[in-house]
């Protein structure tokens, strides 16, 4: 009695303590998917993966897309990669840095072929191509966009020398605008702040204000981005030229997310290892863009440089 009461007891124990390491093990799994924002890729798989296996030549169809460049150190830069742009007069790629303020010109290989100081600005997080020789730079913690020239070799940019158009939704800090995207042929620019709350403005007119024909008109987007993008913060955002598409850069969730001209998610990509070829996660993804033959760009902090190529036989 005693001896099967015993063996009882042993059962019950070790059924309790297989129940307490399963519990443990199934919390830890749990812990590991939100940390690494498995839910929101699962999420993205799930609602749009009929979408991709459909998705026609108008879209970018980031699902066809694969590692090219990963994890290419800039040579000449040590911390605060942020902001890319595509310059198609030049053929090369704007990048910015906020520690020291810097703007560099880099070729599509990543490497640096220009580096220009900005004395005077505060805090450069964002940059985007505005066209007839054109940038615009975003100043996060003061909520301010600024137009400079793109410059030539060795030339300085002093801030003094630009005036500034201040957005201010009262969020400042370090939670300000980190993206910037310009649509060329409907002078557009799509303005992205990171998180607390998620923003996507749309400020229409900007070329035409800065000739003198003032009609500068701002909407806010950001319930496009509440409704349908699952992601945790806005990184970055780059207007595609060829398909008039957006594309959302979220480093929290690592996905890379189209975004049509209906504001329907058209496709994803995932930014962590295995996806798209890449062996290891991108570890703060901070700018991306896209050239005028489809080719996709990303710097990551610290000084990370990667491009993705849509495979041959996927190409329109």
């Amino acid at each position: 009695m005693v001896k099967a009461a015993k063996r009882l007891l042993d059962r019950t124990s070790r059924a309790r303590l297989a129940t307490a390491t399963a519990l443990v093990l199934v919390l830890l799994s749990l812990y590991q998917a939100r940390i690494h924002h498995l839910d929101d890729r699962l999420y993205y798989y799930i609602s749009t993966h009929p979408l991709l296996q459909s998705a026609d030549a108008e879209s970018v169809s980031l699902g066809d897309y694969s590692v090219v460049v990963e994890a290419k150190a800039v040579a000449g830069v040590d911390n605060n990669l942020s902001g890319l742009t595509f310059d198609p007069d030049r053929n090369l790629l704007w990048a910015v840095t906020n520690g020291p303020n810097e703007l560099f010109a880099l070729n599509t290989s990543g490497e640096v072929i220009q580096r220009h100081a900005l004395d005077g600005f505060h805090d450069v997080e964002a940059v985007s191509y505005l066209g007839d020789g054109q940038l615009v730079l975003s100043e996060e913690r003061r909520q301010t966009l600024v137009i400079v020239n793109a410059p030539q070799p060795g030339e300085t940019l002093d801030r003094a020398d630009y005036k500034g158009l201040t957005i201010d939704y009262g969020e400042g800090d370090n939670d300000g605008y980190e993206g910037l995207a310009y649509d060329l042929s409907g002078d557009r620019l799509f303005v992205a702040k990171e998180r607390k709350p998620i923003r996507l403005l749309e400020i229409t007119g900007l070329r035409a204000s800065m000739s003198g024909d003032f009609s500068l008109n701002i909407q806010d987007r950001s319930a496009l981005v509440r409704e349908k993008v699952f992601a945790t913060d806005l990184s970055s955002v780059v207007f595609d030229q060829r398909t008039g598409h957006l594309l959302l850069l979220s480093d929290e969730s690592k996905l890379l997310i189209e975004i049509g001209d209906d504001s329907e998610v058209v496709g994803f990509s995932s930014l962590a290892a295995g996806a798209a070829g890449l062996l290891q996660d991108i570890p703060q993804a901070e700018g991306v863009t896209i050239d005028a033959n489809g080719s996709i760009y990303v710097v990551s902090e610290p000084n990370l440089f990667y491009s993705f190529e849509r495979s041959v036989s996927q190409k329109p």
